[in-house]
């Protein structure tokens, strides 16, 4: 029985990011367990707040001068268990930020939401006594409890809402009821389903060999508990999602339970139709689009085990699931699944790995175009590996074809459609086929490139592009560089230099202008706003209600629309010419992607990617799907710049209200970063202006060290959160990106 409690008040204040000690009374020394949420005094004024435990001691960790409060209250259970405590302090200390950051990040519950209540009336009255009111009711004309009453005989038992609506019987009159004597009242809650299910459990796909080698090795992986993690390789189309459900069969069947990652919420309804059809109706869905009141419940539904699987993107790796056996990330590749806008800025990826080593559970890293982390990883035979090079159903991989924009402009023609994909889009239009256009959009952040030649201006330093700002210098977001926006091309000198400002609803303006009768949906952030926006526009295209689909990333991340014979992809360059060293990476991933989303079905596909760079190695291996002979050519460059995976980088970023409290600020952490820099063999870049150098009101300046391990990097975050804890130096933030996926 522990006598002294350490607990963590939820205050969003940096210097009270410490666990206070708190005394453990008598009632509760039984009950009391870390992960608890209880109610103590705090302050001077003993407020009540609430805190979580998150340590029992038997002797007191403080001062014995110092005054111990007792603990007023253990609330209710929030399940909140304590190895997703001890994972919110391996986030803290792996990624940084404050333990109630951390907190608020895994913790189930942040918003309280009203419980949804079903009231059902009983009848408590034997036959005798119904007839004996029966007659009763019919002398007085009691019309409406006669209604009831004959209601309440023939069902036994009736909803209250049917009571009201097809009765038509006021509340009135069943409180009289109870009052008498004659009915029951009970509550039953009743858990919002943001999912509806109309189908059966029967979906039970053959495997081929390559599959039931993949299930047979990861869930021997499983058993023996001698490996993190497992790749699963497998081509656009093979089949990845039948692997996943056989082997999450196997596990559930164990008493474990699962949870299946996505990168998207525009892949949730097509993702839970497949496993809705598989395991029925013990599935289930978190992602932002939920009410509170359907978050609440699902979560609720998750801790009390009447659900085996949930399924949403990064934040539903935070289930409370108890028996935690086996979390998937599938397209584990995906951006999105490292955190940037908010604090911690963790991996989904790494925590994945740390919360499934809590429980013994098995990872499973899914994708076509692994991330370089993950296969350097496997090919260091830390993970397991498994591949899958056959399409379902052995169907071909689709033909891809290579514009050279340079080309169609020097041929006359200045429409954002080559020739050869206007050609391919009237052909499958013609034979009632669909078309998916792709706009590469991401990264575009500025950056300046040549139309005659299709180089874009690189720093000489970094060997990622320039980016412009409106001041008409270009800068580098790694080190700092700056140069004057240039007249003229380097490389060849053609006075053509520009970006790229081209919209999806531009794109969907010229398609209709090319085919005025084909149906167009566009998909991006501004059509899909609503609740059920991504869900809408997926559904009617599956439907065969629409023969084009235009949108950016979001539309080819693992869809499966078998009468797409056609994918278009637009400005290829975009992604490649982004400031940032997985630029190349990434274009290669897309543009893979994309490609693998044409000819899933019975008839062959074909894609056409438009590009100013046909030459370059990411587009080159893209269109022959060779993931490998990308990853060597790829990998050198990032041992030759010591970019991860063959290093690590960490980001610090600095913001303060005032210009000059972010320069002062950015001049201290120099000084300190030098300092321990000393000591330690790294490489300090910066600091500089950040990306966005002024946002909302904000000054910001990055500063980029490198290290060969990782835990280098940790330990100077860990020196950089003492020197400030203990200098006293409180104004600005310094927050931390460990391998960040983009610059800030």
């Amino acid at each position: 029985m522990a006598e002294y409690a350490q607990i963590i008040v939820d205050l969003s204040i940096e210097k009270l990011d410490r666990p206070f000690t708190y005394h453990v009374p008598q009632e509760l020394k039984e009950i009391l367990r870390i992960g608890d949420l209880v109610e103590v005094p705090f302050g001077r004024g003993n407020r009540s707040l609430q805190g979580f435990v998150i340590g029992l001691e038997d002797e007191r960790s403080i001062s014995a001068n110092i005054t111990v409060k007792d603990i007023r209250k253990k609330l209710p259970e929030n399940g909140i268990t304590g190895h997703l405590i001890a994972l919110a302090y391996w986030m803290k200390n792996q990624y940084g930020g404050t333990l109630n950051q951390a907190l608020k990040t895994v913790l189930p519950l942040k918003k309280t939401a009203k419980e949804k209540k079903v009231s059902y009336v009983e009848l408590l009255l034997p036959p005798k006594r119904v007839q004996e009111l029966r007659e009763v009711f019919q002398r007085k004309h009691a019309v409406a409890r006669l209604r009831l009453l004959e209601a309440l005989y023939t069902e036994g038992e009736l909803p209250m809402s049917v009571i009201g609506s097809k009765l038509q019987v006021s509340s009135a009159v069943v409180k009289a009821f109870e009052e008498e004597g004659y009915v029951a009242i009970r509550s039953e809650r009743r858990f919002r389903n943001p999912f509806s299910f109309d189908g059966g459990n029967s979906y039970r796909p053959v495997l081929n060999d390559e599959q039931r080698a993949a299930v047979e090795g990861m869930y021997a992986h499983f058993c023996k508990k001698d490996v993190p993690a497992c790749l699963l390789h497998g081509v656009t189309g093979s089949g990845k999602t039948e692997v996943y459900m056989e082997l999450i069969q196997r596990i559930v069947s164990q008493g474990k339970q699962v949870i299946v990652l996505i990168p998207e919420i525009a892949l949730t309804y097509q993702t839970m139709m497949r496993f809705y059809h598989r395991f029925g109706e013990r599935v289930s869905i978190l992602h932002s689009r939920l009410s509170a009141g359907e978050r609440t419940d699902q979560l609720e539904r998750a801790r009390r085990g009447e659900v085996d699987i949930m399924i949403g993107p990064r934040s539903a790796l935070f289930t409370p699931f108890e028996q935690l056996g086996l979390i998937i990330l599938d397209e584990e590749h995906e951006g999105t699944y490292k955190s940037e806008d908010t604090i911690p800025r963790y991996h989904a990826r790494e925590t994945a790995i740390y919360r499934a080593s809590q429980t013994k559970a098995l990872v499973v890293l899914g994708s076509a175009t692994p991330s370089l982390e993950s296969f350097y990883e496997a090919k260091n035979g830390n993970y397991g590996y498994y591949k899958l090079e056959k399409r379902y159903r052995n169907r071909e991989l689709p033909a891809v074809s290579v514009v050279d924009l340079r080309a169609e402009l020097k041929a006359g023609n200045r429409s954002m459609f080559s020739r050869k994909l206007q050609k391919e889009i009237a052909g499958a239009l013609g034979r009632k086929e669909q078309v998916m256009l792709f706009l590469n959009r991401r990264g575009m952040t500025g950056f300046i490139s040549c139309r005659s030649c299709g180089k874009a201006i690189k720093c000489p330093h970094c060997d990622v592009s320039l980016t412009l700002h409106k001041d008409g210098k270009m800068k580098c977001h790694y080190c700092g560089y700056e140069t004057l926006r240039m007249k003229n091309c380097p490389a060849c000198g053609s006075r053509y230099l520009g970006g790229f400002s081209v919209g999806t609803q531009k794109v969907e303006e010229s398609i209709q202008a090319l085919f005025p009768s084909a149906r167009v949906l566009r998909m991006d952030a501004d059509t899909t706003r609503s609740k059920d926006g991504y869900e809408a526009i997926l559904s009617g295209f599956a439907n065969q209600e629409a023969d084009v689909l235009v949108g950016t990333q979001m539309i080819v991340k693992g869809h499966d629309f078998p009468n797409v014979t056609v994918v278009g992809i637009l400005a290829a360059d975009m992604s490649l010419l982004a400031d940032d060293f997985r630029a190349s990476e990434r274009t290669f991933q897309l543009l893979t992607q994309a490609a693998g989303r044409a000819g899933r079905g019975e008839k062959p596909g074909k894609v056409v990617i438009q590009t100013y760079q046909p030459e370059h190695f990411a587009i080159q291996t893209a269109k022959q799907q060779n993931f490998e002979e990308f990853y060597e050519e790829e990998i050198s460059y990032r041992q030759l710049l010591s970019y991860p995976p063959c290093g690590h980088m960490m980001l610090i970023l600095m913001k303060a209200e005032k210009e000059e409290e972010v320069e002062q600020l950015a001049l201290t952490m120099e000084a300190v970063v030098n300092q321990i820099a000393e000591q330690m063999s790294v490489l300090v870049i910066g600091p500089a202006d950040a990306r966005i150098k002024k946002l909302n009101n904000i000054y910001r300046k990055t500063c980029y060290i490198k290290a060969k391990e990782y835990d280098q990097l940790v330990q100077i975050k860990n020196k950089i959160e003492a020197y400030r804890e203990q200098s006293g130096y409180r104004y600005g933030t310094v927050s931390f990106d460990f391998d960040p996926m983009h610059g800030a």
